[in-house]
């Protein structure tokens, strides 16, 4: 086979804990130069909406606003949010992310989402036309609550006192006012990137699914759950959608129910919106070889995740398909199902877990030269 016609694709996700997009991209190619020194390369990282998404879309060439915000638990942190083409990108998870807190049943109350309201209004104040919120990786459960209130929401219980901050906090809500929210957005559309669509309570409600890993325990889940539902009704009496109803308000600690109630939002999917501006459609045509990638390929990756969007776009181009992770724990019937030719991971060559994420970029680079390499030979 003459490689110098060979089209490589690459288009990872972050490797958390381990490397961005970027990064991972970056690493993947030196190791498909290895394999095929004469192969045209090109990267186009990708995210879902989830961490890291800032990260892609400063590659793509989005203009990265940087300030102190309030965080999950009051102390102000270093956040940032993007700019792109009058439209602001605004990552739930630089203003309230899980890594800012030491996860427990006291955080896993208290925790909100104040800061993120402080990114909005920023992005409103500087021009932008248009927002988009991206939801996942939170320490929070507070029904966007705190974002609303940043944003001049007044969030009182039955005494007409103001609540507390926390998801917690909500157990005591009765009503909400809105109208300042609405007069500071005004006219300015909100999108909704998650691909996440759990609803807002019960059994794979927010606080049933994603509350244990923020340090909930069951005590803790139950008084959240219920928390959220008074939240829902106290928002739909303010004439706001009921967001008890609708798939993915449930996500990023129900960011998503506060911005889709409270701002108007739209639900959108993360990888679909974030994959149009990357160019990863435009790099596809013509292309022989998809490599996608992750830190964790399991199941929660066959649900919008972003490999899973690479797969179906790499099968409707007739590109073969490639994935490296740091671990991969989907059965070969799996991988064969979502349209993977080949798959390596990062600790099938390191020495640990540790090394694995230590040396995340070296072993990435190797097992792609690997993968790359049996893919190529297979062909001839």
């Amino acid at each position: 086979m003459n490689d110098r016609r060979t089209r490589v694709v690459i288009a990872p996700d972050k490797f958390k804990g381990s490397l961005t997009a970027v990064e991972a991209a970056e690493s993947i190619a030196l190791g498909v130069r290895d394999a095929l020194p004469g192969a045209e390369v090109l990267t186009c990282p990708v995210a879902d909406g989830g961490e890291g998404t800032l990260d892609v879309l400063a590659a793509a060439g989005a203009r990265v606003v940087e300030l102190r915000v309030r965080g999950p638990l009051d102390d102000a942190v270093d956040a940032r949010y993007a700019m792109l083409d009058g439209t602001a990108y605004v990552e739930s998870a630089r203003a309230c992310g899980i890594e800012f807190v030491e996860p427990s049943t006291a955080t896993a109350l208290a925790a909100h989402t104040w800061g993120v309201g402080e990114l909005l209004g920023h992005a409103l104040a500087n021009g932008a036309r248009e927002l988009v919120l991206t939801v996942g990786g939170t320490a929070s459960t507070d029904g966007g609550a705190g974002m609303l209130a940043a944003l001049g929401a007044g969030v009182s219980g039955a005494t007409g006192a103001p609540v507390g901050l926390g998801g917690g906090a909500l157990a005591g809500v009765a009503t909400v006012a809105l109208g300042p929210v609405r007069e500071r957005l005004g006219r300015v559309p909100v999108a909704v990137a998650t691909d996440v669509t759990n609803p807002l309570v019960g059994p794979d409600g927010a606080a049933s699914v994603f509350g244990p890993q923020k340090g909930a325990g069951p005590h803790e889940v139950a008084l959240l759950d219920d928390a959220l539902g008074r939240w829902a009704e106290a928002l739909h009496a303010e004439g706001a959608p009921d967001v008890s109803a609708v798939p993915g308000a449930g996500a990023g600690g129900v960011v998503a129910a506060g911005a889709i109630a409270g701002l108007g939002g739209k639900v959108e999917s993360g990888f679909a919106l974030l994959a149009a501006l990357t160019g990863v459609d435009a790099a596809l045509e013509g292309a022989d070889l998809v490599i996608t990638g992750e830190g964790s390929l399991d199941e929660q990756s066959l649900s919008g995740k972003a490999p899973a969007g690479i797969a179906a776009r790499a099968a409707r181009h007739g590109a073969d398909l490639l994935v490296l992770a740091g671990r991969v724990q989907l059965s070969s019937e799996q991988l064969a199902a979502l349209g993977v030719a080949g798959a390596a991971a990062l600790v099938d060559r390191a020495t640990s877990l540790a090394d694995a994420t230590r040396n995340a970029a070296e072993h990435l680079r190797a097992q792609a030269a690997t993968l790359t390499r049996s893919w190529s030979e297979g062909r001839n």
